[in-house]
């Protein structure tokens, strides 16, 4: 049986993350390839239930339980989703994993750094991308990019689009360091260009290091 393959795409709210995940597998299926596309919070039954509160305004939730119910939700991704898609060997393509916890909940919120490593690799249970995409862009862009995206959809901002530019700028910072810390797993692209540019230089990372 062929070994599957595990990529994630990360980065700071307006980023670009859902359009550059559609937009990849659809260009891995293109070429043949069994592709599932998840995405965190989320991805399952109880993960959708989970997210429902982690991004409502409305509700009141300390550091620590968004720490919490986030990997909650992550536990439960691995190994209701993740590990049986990659047993079966397709490509898996999740919209944010482990890092943003490091960056949010960590860079951003201020908790403690070794204690979300130990618990990631804890609710992981050993599931580490292949590569991932840290999609790189001033707050100030991603901040606007959601202003217009919100205005369009006519929704309400979610907890952490709502957050001062400060917030975003920590997370961006935290995103920065792990792509520095690892660079054999981690690829920083700037993704204040145009979508199209920016998907062509992910397809031809994944190509290159992913061997797809």
């Amino acid at each position: 049986m062929a070994r599957g393959r595990f990529i994630t795409i990360d980065g700071i709210e307006g980023s670009g993350k859902s359009t550059q995940v559609a937009l990849l597998a659809d260009a891995l299926r293109a070429r043949g390839g069994e592709v599932t596309v998840t995405r965190e919070p989320g991805g399952t039954p109880a993960g959708e239930l989970i997210r429902a509160i982690f991004l409502d305004p409305g509700i009141s939730l300390e550091a620590a339980a968004e720490l919490l119910l986030v990997l909650a939700d992550r536990a439960q991704h691995v190994r209701e989703k993740l590990q049986v898609a990659l047993r079966a060997g397709q490509v898996v393509i999740s919209d944010r994993y482990c890092d943003s916890t490091v960056a949010y909940q960590g860079y951003g919120r201020g908790l403690d750094l070794k204690l979300i490593h130990e618990l990631n690799r804890f609710v992981s249970a050993g599931v580490t991308p292949d590569l991932t995409i840290l999609l790189d862009c001033p707050p100030e862009i991603a901040l606007a990019r959601i202003k217009t995206r919100a205005t369009s959809a006519a929704r309400a901002a979610d907890r952490f689009e709502r957050e001062q530019i400060d917030f975003h700028q920590r997370v961006r910072e935290g995103f920065r360091a792990i792509a520095q810390d690892e660079p054999s797993r981690v690829v920083l692209l700037d993704s204040s260009r145009e979508p199209a540019a920016i998907s062509a230089d992910i397809l031809r990372l994944v190509i290159e290091r992913v061997g797809l």
